[in-house]
């Protein structure tokens, strides 16, 4: 029997840990979470100072089982669960569900702590334990408490006020108020026309370049100083006789430094940008390079990056020497600082200063461990590599040249405020990298626009002409703001300090899977009842879903967690007035004023008002005498507008009329265009027919179906008279060996694709 025990949350790293301390050591997983409020009213007892009601889970029994029959005969047990708030609290919950604290009789308890899966960090952690950090734990049941009484006191508000099913969360709701006060600032925008005037010009032969007209007869142009084209026309007609002259040469030096190594945000927001992953596969994928990679030889699984839930970019003394010598042997000493960079952050709330997320094993480039990484292990691990061996390279020095240049011209009458002029300014600028840096390795990525380019401009001198090539007006309008992606709506609630490291992703994802808002081309759309929910927060409860108060609850958790303020009564300040104002707004908050709105238009069925009401796919138009019998409704979009059905090219089996192509619960049908006289309705992808006789009723054939998951079946196209189905493609090919009327394809990666006999009790199969 181990005299020590070791518990870590996740299995997938228990065993490299394991190996790494020796045979005296056992080491099991919790599986996360052993402890948690149940998801019902009354876990949280707020008449006996908000007593939390902590229930083990159901999944969790087995697991704490196992880890009480391996406690008998331990001398100590550690607590090696992960370095955050989360991780603390699991240790904390984990002894409560075991029936131990510090002083249970025979065994000692200690915490060990860990931010990389390495040797030499497991074992100095083990040889450097100590107490659970209450602080920490109590910060984490706040936490936990605050979206608990919001959750299950607003969310059944929803209910009666909107729909059956709603939910509100505390940071969720500001996420999702973020979305769309940005719909409701694109819906409003008034787009503007604006011209610009630009002109290739040239020194000699193959040596052209591109200057921006910027002063007409001494006045700087603004933005929206060329309204027109009629404007533009005529500023093109005066510069295409102009004669052009270099004025003036300015060239000046700039240093441009690194970003910083990542964090859990930046992390998210840069693989959203250069890799196009989303926040949860970012943390998921980083959450297996996180707990070991096998790399095979005597070092076999390893943590390859260390812990990705983190608000710090500091990186450890080691890690700086590893990234320098890395640096002179792959570039040269030229890009290898003398000194090592040193960062701050810049994030609101900063959590418990960890290291970065970085390499664990800096020496060992992306290529190197290429072969040991799936395509998506690989491209994450690239990233951290490369941002985090940047940040420690020499700045880039760049050259910036500014060249302005004098017009001779006489403008027509029709350019209006511009007519008469005799003279006009252009400016052409151009960047050159005169030693690359740390850019010859990584260049961090920018929301909505492209990677940066670098422009060259050719050898000029003051006083030489210039030769015209070509006049080019264009047209542009103003754009409202973009749509959030999902780098751009986390960098924006860390920039406010909502939210924290660990839990941006699933806020995210939340928003989503309750169909608040979707994801298209990976933007945020609100849907119409995620407008609705937000509008009904922000009218009436406006306190709490305001960035401010959201992140100011946040700091005062972070004082928890320093000890610095008391857990309970941070409670008690939120909540009588929180409970104050719901009760208030029970009373107040009309459902039919949330979902119903009035138009002007009469039913043509009853002459009745028509009305848009808030439905499950969205909003619709209704009749008003729904009650008294009218069924008139028709589809309307976002903007009001009506949703004509789609004609399909298909007729009616039954009475020959066109069917229509039309969106239902389940996604899109057809319907005949003859309703209501004819009620028929067709699937839009007509069911796979394999041909293949169906071996129970011999009447029907095996068509393809859908499974409630998405999961495809064949079963008898005689449903329900005939129940048989398979799960695999059926073949029309009697087994050899029993005489089964068909056999199935199946296909595997290891064996490849074989025949299978579907009959229990035969074994027959081809791939043998």
């Amino acid at each position: 029997m181990s005299k020590n025990l070791v518990i870590v949350e996740s299995p997938a790293k228990g065993k490299t840990i394991e190996k790494f301390l020796g045979p005296d050591f056992k080491v099991l997983a919790s599986f996360g979470h052993v402890r948690a409020l149940p998801s019902k009213q009354g876990s949280v007892d707020i008449e006996k100072d908000f007593e939390p009601k902590y229930h083990v889970l159901p999944e969790s029994k087995k697991h704490l089982d196992a880890i009480k029959d391996a406690l008998k005969g331990a001398d100590r047990l550690l607590l090696a669960t992960d370095p955050d708030r989360e991780g603390e609290a699991i240790s904390w919950h984990l002894l409560a569900a075991l029936g131990l604290d510090k002083k249970s009789p025979g065994i000692k308890i200690q915490r060990v702590e860990f931010h990389e899966i390495t040797k030499e960090a497991i074992l100095h952690a083990v040889q450097n334990p100590r107490d659970i950090a209450l602080d920490l734990v109590n910060a984490q049941q706040a936490r936990s408490i605050l979206d608990y009484l919001v959750g299950f006191n607003l969310s059944p508000f929803l209910w009666k006020k909107i729909r059956y099913g709603l939910s509100a969360g505390r940071v969720q709701s500001v996420a999702l108020r973020l979305v769309c006060e940005r719909e409701k600032e694109i819906l409003a925008f008034n787009e503007q026309e604006y011209w610009t005037v630009a002109a290739r010009l040239g020194v000699s032969a193959g040596q052209e370049f591109k200057a921006g007209l910027v002063d007409v007869g001494g006045k700087k142009l603004g933005k929206f100083d060329i309204p027109g084209e009629e404007v533009a026309t005529a500023l093109k007609a005066a510069l295409q006789s102009g004669g052009y002259t270099v004025a003036k040469i300015t060239k000046t030096e700039k240093k441009r430094n690194p970003s910083p190594p990542f964090t859990t945000s930046t992390l998210q927001q840069e693989a959203s940008r250069k890799l196009g992953f989303s926040a949860k596969k970012t943390m998921s994928t980083a959450q297996k390079l996180y707990e070991g990679i096998d790399i095979g030889g005597e070092e076999g699984t390893v943590g390859l990056i260390t812990y990705m839930r983190t608000d710090s970019v500091n990186l450890s003394t080691l890690a700086l020497k590893d990234a320098h010598d890395v640096i002179s042997v792959a570039y040269g000493k030229e890009y290898a600082l003398a000194k090592p960079r040193i960062f701050k952050t810049k994030s609101k709330n900063a959590q418990e200063a960890h290291e970065a997320i970085r390499p664990t094993y800096i020496a060992k480039t992306p290529l190197e461990l290429k072969k040991f990484l799936t395509p998506d292990l690989y491209k994450l691990y690239e990233l951290i590599w490369k941002r985090t061996v940047a940040c420690q390279m020499s700045e880039a020095l760049l050259d910036q040249t500014s060249v302005d240049i004098a017009v001779a011209l006489s403008v027509p009458p029709a350019a209006g405020p511009f007519a008469g002029s005799a003279k006009a300014a252009m400016r052409a600028a151009g960047t050159v990298i005169r030693f690359p840096g740390f850019m010859k390795l990584y260049i961090e990525g920018l929301d909505d626009q492209d990677e940066e380019k670098e422009g060259l401009l050719p050898i000029m001198t003051e006083g030489a002409a210039l030769k015209l090539h070509e006049v080019i007006p264009e047209q542009h309008f103003t754009q409202p703001p973009p749509r959030y992606t999902e780098a751009t709506l986390v960098k924006t609630l860390e920039e406010y300090g909502i939210g924290r490291p660990s839990t941006f992703a699933s806020i995210m994802n939340t928003l989503v899977e309750r169909k608040y808002t979707r994801l298209d081309k990976k933007r945020f759309f609100p849907e119409d009842v995620g407008m609705v929910v937000s509008d009904l927060l922000t009218a009436h409860f406006q306190k709490y879903v305001d960035y401010n108060f959201t992140a100011g609850l946040e700091e005062e958790l972070d004082q928890v967690s320093r000890g610095e303020k008391e857990w309970k009564p941070l409670l008690k300040e939120f909540w009588e007035p929180f409970i104050t104002l719901l009760k208030q707004k029970d009373g107040e908050v009309n459902k039919a004023d949330l979902t119903t709105e009035a138009t002007d238009e009469i039913c043509p069925e009853c002459s009745k008002p028509l009305v848009v009401k808030l439905g499950k796919r969205g909003k619709f138009i209704a009749c008003s005498g729904f009650q008294e019998g009218c069924k008139y409704t028709r589809n309307v979009d976002q903007d009001g507008e009506i949703i004509e059905p789609v004609v399909s090219e298909e007729k009616c089996e039954k009475c020959g009329e066109l069917m229509l192509i039309k969106d239902g619960r389940f996604g899109k049908y057809l319907a005949c265009s003859g309703y209501p006289a004819c009620k028929n309705i067709q699937p839009l992808v007509k069911p796979l027919n394999t041909g293949v006789v169906c071996p129970e009723c011999k009447e029907g054939q095996l068509i393809e179906k859908k499974s409630r998951f998405g999961k495809l079946f064949y079963s008898c196209n005689q449903y329900p008279k005939c129940k048989f189905a398979l799960w695999d493609l059926p073949v029309e090919s009697p087994c050899p060996k029993c005489g089964f009327p068909l056999l199935v394809k199946k296909v595997y990666k290891r064996k490849g694709e074989f025949l299978k006999c579907p009959k229990e009790g035969c074994d027959y199969n081809t791939s043998e």
